[in-house]
């Protein structure tokens, strides 16, 4: 099914974002997973594309199976780095033909040792290329990225704002945001693109913190900044591993809950292959607030 026909039933979505493991050990951590998540019945879960496009067969084969064997729907990330056009009609005609409805259109990130993203001959330089690619020649419901802190090579928030729009005028049907901890940042962002004349529905993505030195590299990358308090009380217990997952467990509940009740669509989880702390945010979500009772969303 669609995703942007899921986002219409006035009850929020909650998902979930895993990547192609590299070896049979990830393989038979991330099946415990989802056997544990699949319980939960997510709305959807998608699965991520590697730098350059290197999991490209194992996101085409991950996302097969998730529908086929367990029965999810599934979203394609797709990425415009390390391939041509060929290339990229090759991958979209691959998973259209394995019935796959849902694609989330990225750029994707330079490699390691290149300071800036620079596109392949007849490849898309854009995501909102490759989302207008896809549109025009594929049935694909179509998703993009956002970022409530502004995306890190964009000089201003109006420039990153201008770019969201060429997405979404491009086929974007709903938007999921780079992960961030404080919600004032996503609620205003919400605002600006309100304004601007952005209509779709903008699911914030959250992280369960597990590791302090983890959350420390991921916020550095995307430039999401941690609050003060929560910064200072991670340092306090950066030793303790349990110490720390209970406070992430507990700062995500928070963040979730709040985000909901002020109108949010859903939740989109970064699990990092994990269930635990994910399991147990949404097993309290679900408990203690129905989701007959969460606002329609926006």
């Amino acid at each position: 099914m669609r995703i942007r026909e899921l986002l219409t039933t006035g009850r929020p979505s909650f998902s979930f974002e895993f990547f192609p493991p590299q070896d049979e050990a990830g393989f038979a951590q991330l099946r415990e997973t989802l056997a544990s998540l699949r319980e939960l019945q997510p709305t959807y879960v998608s699965v991520t594309y590697g730098t350059g496009g290197s999991t490209r067969q194992r996101t085409i084969a991950l996302v097969t199976s998730l529908r086929a064997q367990y029965g999810l729907e599934a979203m394609a990330h797709l990425t415009c780095a390390g391939a041509s056009r060929a290339e990229i009609q090759t991958v979209l005609e691959s998973l259209q033909a394995a019935g796959v409805e849902n694609l989330l259109a990225l750029r994707g990130d330079p490699p390691a040792d290149q300071a800036t993203f620079i596109p392949q001959p007849d490849g898309f330089a854009h995501a909102s290329d490759l989302a207008a690619f896809a549109k025009q020649q594929f049935r694909f419901c179509i998703g993009g990225a956002c970022y409530p802190e502004r995306h890190v090579e964009a000089p201003s928030f109006e420039v990153d704002l201008q770019n969201l729009q060429r997405k979404v005028e491009a086929g974007c049907e709903y938007l999921i945001t780079q992960l961030f901890f404080d919600n004032q940042r996503y609620f205003d962002f919400v605002a600006r693109a309100r304004a601007a004349g952005i209509g779709v529905p903008i699911i914030p993505g959250i992280m369960p913190i597990t590791s302090v030195r983890q959350v420390e590299r991921f916020t550095k990358l995307c430039g999401a900044t941690l609050p003060e308090p929560l910064l200072s009380e991670l340092q306090r217990v950066r030793d303790d591993h349990h110490a720390v997952l209970s406070l992430g467990v507990a700062q995500a509940t928070a963040q979730c809950l709040e985000l909901l009740h002020r109108g949010a669509p859903g939740i989109h989880f970064y699990t990092l292959n994990k269930s635990p702390a994910t399991r147990t945010i949404l097993t309290a979500l679900r408990t203690g607030y129905p989701p007959a009772r969460y606002p329609a969303g926006r």
